[in-house]
């Protein structure tokens, strides 16, 4: 019964940390959605 519980803690580890990735990869998209055309001329504008 043991073993069975750890596996199963991992399992709940692997996903939280998969909650937690897409959780920074929405947050990194809507940032870069919203401030897409600042970026885009800030970077146009120090690489011509």
């Amino acid at each position: 019964m043991l073993p069975e519980r750890a596996k199963n803690e991992k399992g709940a580890a692997m996903v939280e940390y998969a909650l937690l990735v897409v959780g920074i990869a929405v947050v990194v998209g809507v940032a870069a959605a919203a401030l897409g055309g600042r970026i885009s001329a800030k970077f146009g504008s120090i690489i011509p």
